[in-house]
């Protein structure tokens, strides 16, 4: 069986990095309350250098088929945010999604709220 410069391990890190990347720069962009073209934007350019990077670096074409993948993902999520760009949603969804996150994050506290009051009305009554 021929060796082609990178063992199992190594080739399943490699795969782990951008995806790392990728959730951690959604996770950003969600908590900086980044637009959705600029976000998108951002993964691509993530997923792209790293394909850019893989092609470079790995000998003997050890991740040119994880490097590819990268590529065509790269140019998915650029075409997205063109697309979001070219047609934006109407402001009237804008605005009842931004209420929903808004309703969402008040349930969430409300519930972390009385979760830890009925906790402790329970442990008083032991």
């Amino acid at each position: 069986m021929t060796h082609n410069g990178i063992d199992i391990d190594q080739f399943i890190l490699l795969a782990v990095y951008p995806t790392i990347a990728f959730f951690a720069l959604g996770l950003i962009a969600n908590k900086m309350r980044l637009r959705e073209p600029l976000k998108y934007g951002l993964q691509g350019l993530s997923c792209a250098s790293f394909s850019i990077l893989y092609f470079i670096t790995i000998p003997n074409g050890g991740a040119q088929g994880l490097a590819t993948v990268l590529a065509m993902f790269a140019g998915i999520l650029f075409l997205m945010a063109r697309n979001y760009i070219i047609h934006p949603p109407k402001k009237e969804e804008q605005e009842e999604n931004q209420e929903q996150r808004h309703q969402q994050d008040k349930t969430e506290s409300q519930n972390s709220t009385s979760t830890s009051t009925s906790t402790s009305t329970n442990t008083s009554n032991i």
